[in-house]
C-alpha cells in the first residue's frame, strides 16, 4: 500500500492532467475561477477539496471526476 493519501493522489493527478493540457497553476487556476495558492494547496494536500471545487476541475480539465477519483483509489 502507497504512503501517499488519497488528497495526495488526487493533488498529483489534477496536476498531471494540468501538465499535460499545457496550462501553468496560474492559468488554470483562472479558468476554473479557482485562487492559484488554492490549487497549488490542494496539490500538496494543505487544504481539503471541496466536491463542488472537484467538480469544477474535472469539467474544465474534460474528465469525469469519477476519471480522477478512481485513479486516486487505485
Amino acid at each position: 500500500m502507497s504512503d501517499c493519501s488519497i488528497a495526495e493522489k488526487l493533488g498529483r493527478r489534477v496536476r498531471a492532467l494540468r501538465l499535460d493540457r499545457g496550462y501553468s497553476q496560474e492559468a488554470f487556476a483562472e479558468m476554473a475561477d479557482l485562487h492559484r495558492t488554492y490549487i497549488g494547496m490542494v496539490k500538496r494536500d494543505e487544504k481539503n477539496i471541496t466536491v463542488r471545487n472537484a467538480e469544477k476541475i474535472a469539467n474544465d480539465l474534460n474528465v469525469s471526476l469519477s476519471d480522477i477519483l478512481v485513479f486516486c483509489l487505485s
